[in-house]
């Protein structure tokens, strides 16, 4: 018997897998576990992005002109605990750890920081729950937590505890259960539930192993049924079909509005197999359930129109629940509203008509009482959120907010003057309509419900920038199959698939231009007007127009993987965070409300030991309740956020949290990396020099076939340049590249060495004739190289990178900022130098290996600096992630960029300046929006309690007080708002 190196199992040797490894062989329980052992890897959520460690044959060090020469080669592999195929269970919880899922839930009916808070607490103290943070800008909640201990409708019942209102954005979930063949023990299981609970899109998986089956509930809308096939393959086993998920479609069929379209139709799907029921109404609509294992959506949708009918997937719905919801809440406080208004004007004309000259009937004060009573209660039952949310959802959380406030206030008013009702009829003297406040108590509500009404428009507009990205996306695509063309919607667009786009049309999702030429309207993803030109090879992105001619292009990217999908994924995420500066506000709306309720008490019974009348005290006592706005305190930071980062977005700045937007203007040093960055990253061979009677075209036709083998930037340049002067390519044999410093091979029997000057010092080579040559070239800005034949000095290559068209701009514009910039560089200091000064860069840190970059950046932080890296976002990755703000230079198609907290769509560096001046920007409207927040609750609180009185004989109507804290919060949004007013500086 042998013993399984990845399981530790025992296995028989003649029945068992085998395989070989450093010249032994092992035998395995499964083929995960061989697959694991003698090919392992080390999957994690990031493995999809392009980064130097996960890129067969990309340049893992970088692209720097002295970084030269790398073999292709893939990924060294990581330590596993014992692989992925079949591990034990304890080392996955120990070592890998718990895996846990992200849910982000739209919440209603907040109105403050502290109702944020409260929600925010609610959701922590929930077993299960890792993290949670509530965002009331945006009203949705992130939370993070452990599947197997906490459920998603625990989750929406704390939020429904704290007195809100939870719903989903996700689509509704399909369960399925899987059968599986190949596994042999209990931590095979383990390995596949893990595998599948990496999956986007699933929320519960449940291997069991004496079952051979996997019970798997996802969300159809981010995971195929195919996915998860698929990720129990790549884990080493079989997956077969033990219950499909039931599809369902919910359709309007255009042209379907009689008996006799009905019976068309239901014939057309009759002859349709695995279609399990289905309900066709004369209304256009139809709902149908299918087995997707028999036939899929496409086919359904197919035999609609082969009828003769236009079936249009009603989705719309599901996808936009976060609209409909926030919809639903303006039209409830607009109803609201007029109801609360209608029944408030009469009630104020009773009581205010007269002391203004309105002609008002007389009504005995019994009378009036009961005729305030009736229009005042109405008022507050049509608005219970405020108590239930204030009063009895806090003794639950333990946590007031503002609706306390509004409670407490507005129900003072109402009980007090309900037992000044009962009073009069009882006919106890001293007792009037001149002691009624039930107007206050009514006309509160009205107030702050009209704030709350223009609240909700105004932060609505906030998040305009998304709402206008999701507008972008084509709803249908010309696809190409079987020879044929046919119009689908963009949901059923396949990776792989053929599409037509014609003049005037939108790109429905990203691909790669395969025949014709057209001119591509980007603006919606780059800000730039100009068209960009498109030709065979060229990369296209979706949501993009088309403008003049007609060209087909292969999908690569479709659904959430496109670049627009991502870009709303990350603002999203951006405008759901907290910055910093918003701690202090947070921690002060923690303690707002029972402080206010304290000085309102406080100012209540100072009043009443200076003599002051129980009216006079209530007075105060309400209106400091009702002045006081946790609202505006809450809002200042968020909306801001989210206009910032919409701005941005709208411009090809990805600001990928509010943090970054904070922290961005702060820096006092920017540091560019100089290739792909300052410079094209497109060297040309510029000259040849060759040393001794060696031929010109002989030492480059050397060179070339060496650097044929390697895929560094300056080796392409070399071959381009010996394949333009028309030099056959030799073959090269033992090529193999040394980090840092050059390449080596063997061409026509002759050792061929291209490298930088350390390379060739190393093999101990007199290179003093070199020096006057190499320094002129470096001079000029070029890469010199040296080209060694048998140990003898053949020649010099130069190469040349030039410099993008608004580099020098860009470092002028951050220089007049204030900010120092500094270049870091591959290149010896002669040329790094020579670049440098033309673009008026003065500090230089030459000769920087990429595993050096880091370091370096590193070190001027040490020196008190506040840095921020631009860089490619691949193999400059350390130092991005090094620098206190780093800036990944993306592309249309690659905007996830893990590595940078900013990430620039175009290549246009003059995005860094409006990064930072955005950020500078966004910083000012904070602090103004916290100023007024503030300025206005130090003052109003005092002016409420009363402390002008003794001095002027003004005191605050809670009338007045309820208006003026409704309108606080608006003023605040609004003033964020403002903000979409920012035109870039450069």
């Amino acid at each position: 018997m042998a013993i399984d190196p990845v399981c530790k199992m025992e296995v028989d040797e003649n029945a068992a897998l085998s395989g070989v490894k450093d010249g032994e062989t092992y035998y395995f329980c499964s083929e995960g576990c061989r697959e694991e052992f003698l090919n392992p890897r080390s999957k994690t959520p990031f493995d999809k992005l392009r980064t130097p460690s996960n890129v067969e044959g990309q340049n893992p060090i970088g692209s720097e002109s002295e970084d030269i020469h790398l073999t292709t080669q893939t990924r060294t592999p990581e330590t596993l605990i014992n692989g992925e195929a079949c591990e034990i269970p304890v080392s996955v919880e120990s070592e890998v750890g718990r895996v846990s899922k992200k849910l982000t839930m739209g919440i209603t009916g907040m109105h403050c920081a502290s109702c944020a808070a409260n929600t925010e607490k609610a959701l922590k103290k929930v077993d299960g729950v890792t993290s949670a943070a509530v965002n009331i800008a945006t009203e949705s909640g992130t939370v993070e937590y452990d599947p197997e201990k906490v459920g998603v409708e625990e989750l929406k019942q704390a939020v429904r505890d704290a007195g809100y209102t939870p719903h989903l954005r996700e689509v509704p979930e399909e369960k399925v259960t899987i059968g599986i063949t190949g596994m042999n023990c209990a931590s095979c299981a383990a390995s596949i539930e893990k595998a599948l609970m990496r999956l986007d899109g699933v929320s519960e998986a449940h291997v069991n192993f004496a079952a051979e089956s996997a019970s798997v509930r996802f969300d159809p809308s981010h995971t195929a049924y195919a996915d998860l096939e698929k990720a129990i393959e790549d884990a080493g086993y079989t997956p077969h079909a033990r219950q499909e998920p039931g599809g369902r479609l919910e359709l309007k069929v255009v042209g379907m509005d009689n008996p006799h379209c009905l019976g068309t139709v239901d014939g057309a799907l009759n002859r349709l197999s695995g279609i399990t029921s289905k309900e066709l109404f004369i209304n256009e609509r139809a709902r149908i359930s299918f087995d997707p294992s028999i036939t899929s959506r496409e086919e359904i949708l197919r035999a609609i129109r082969d009828a003769g009918y236009t079936p249009v997937e009603e989705t719309e719905e599901v996808l936009d629940r976060e609209k409909e919801a926030r919809e639903r809440e303006i039209k409830t406080l607009r109803l609201k509203f007029v109801f609360s208004a209608l029944l408030g004007i009469p009630l104020v004309l009773l009581t205010m008509g007269p002391m203004v000259g309105l002609p008002v009937p007389h009504i005995p004060d019994r009378w009036e009482a009961l005729v305030q009573l009736l229009l005042a209660t109405p008022i507050l039952l049509a608005n219970y959120q405020f108590y239930t949310r204030g009063i009895l959802a806090v003794a639950r959380t333990r946590m007031a907010t503002m609706d306390t406030l509004v409670a407490l206030g507005t129900g003072a008013a109402w009980a007090y003057s309900t037992a000044v009702l009962a009073a009069i009829w009882m006919g106890k003297a001293g007792y009037s309509k001149d002691n009624l406040y039930f107007e206050v108590a009514g006309l509160l509500i009205v107030f702050i419900l009209l704030g709350k009404y223009l609240e909700a428009i105004a932060k609505g507009k906030t998040s305009e920038a998304i709402k206008s990205l999701m507008g972008l996306q084509a709803k249908t695509a010309l696809v190409v199959r079987n020879g044929k063309e046919m119009e689908v919607p963009v949901e059923e667009v396949h990776t792989g698939d053929e599409v037509l786009v014609r003049p005037g049309q939108k790109i429905p999702v990203d691909g790669v231009v395969i025949d014709g030429y057209s001119a591509v309207d980007e603006s919606m993803l780059t800000g730039e007007s100009i068209p960009v030109e498109k030709t065979v090879g060229s990369e296209v992105v979706g949501a993009t127009i088309n403008r003049t001619g007609s060209f087909r292009f292969r999908a690569t990217k479709v659904g959430k993987d496109t670049a627009l999908a991502q870009i709303i994924k990350l603002v999203e995420e951006a405008q759901g965070s907290k910055a910093p500066i918003q701690a202090l506000a947070d921690l002060i709306s923690a303690y707002f409300v029972p402080a206010v309720v304290v000085i309102a008490a406080l100012a209540f019974g100072i009043w009443m030991l200076a003599g002051q009348s129980f009216i006079f005290a209530l007075t105060v006592f309400i209106a400091v309740l009702i002045i006081a706005c946790p609202c505006a305190l809450g809002l200042a930071t968020p909306t801001a956020v989210m206009v910032g980062t919409g701005l941005g977005a709208k411009n090809g700045v990805l600001i990928k949290s509010a943090e970054a937007l904070q922290i961005a203007h702060k820096i006092d040093t920017v540091v560019f990396d100089k290739t792909g960055t300052l410079t094209k990253g497109e060297p040309e061979l510029t000259d040849v020099v060759p040393f001794g009677n060696r031929d010109r075209d002989l030492v480059l036709q050397l060179a070339a076939s060496v650097e044929k083998s390697s895929e560094h930037p300056l080796g392409e340049a070399v071959v381009a340049g010996a394949e333009k002067r028309g030099l056959e390519i030799l073959p090269v044999k033992d090529f193999h590249s040394v980090t840092g410093k050059g390449v080596e091979g063997t061409v026509d029997g002759r050792k061929i060495a291209i490298g930088n000057r350390a390379h060739f010092t190393g093999l101990d080579l007199d290179l003093n004739d070199l020096d006057r040559a190499m320094v002129e070239l470096e001079a000029q800005g070029k890469t010199a190289m040296i080209v060694g034949a048998d140990d003898e000095i053949a020649g010099i290559l130069a190469v040349a990178d030039t410099l993008k068209e608004h580099s020098k701009a860009a470092v002028q514009a951050l220089q007049g900022m204030g900010k120092e910039v500094v270049m870091i560089t591959g290149d010896n200091r002669r040329t790094g130098e020579a670049i440098a000064a033309q673009v008026g860069i003065r500090k230089v840190l030459s000769e920087v290996l990429p595993q050096d970059k880091s370091a370096e950046v590193k070190r001027l932080q040490g020196d008190g600096h506040r840095v921020a890296m631009v860089g490619d976002g691949i193999n400059d990755a350390p130092a991005l992630t090094q620098a206190d703000i780093g800036i990944a230079i993306g592309s249309g198609t690659d905007v996830a960029i893990e590595s940078g907290d900013i990430v620039l769509i175009k290549d246009d560096i003059r995005d860094v300046v409006m990064a930072m001046d955005l950020s500078s920007f966004s910083m000012r409207k904070i602090k103004q929006n916290l100023f007024w927040a503030f300025i206005y609750n130090s003052l109003g609180i005092p002016v409420a309690a009363g402390i002008l009185y003794p001095f002027t004989g003004f005191l605050l109507s809670p009338i007045v007080a309820g208006a003026a804290m409704a309108f606080s919060s608006v003023s605040v949004v609004t003033n964020s708002l403002l903000m979409r007013r920012y035109r870039r500086k450069i």
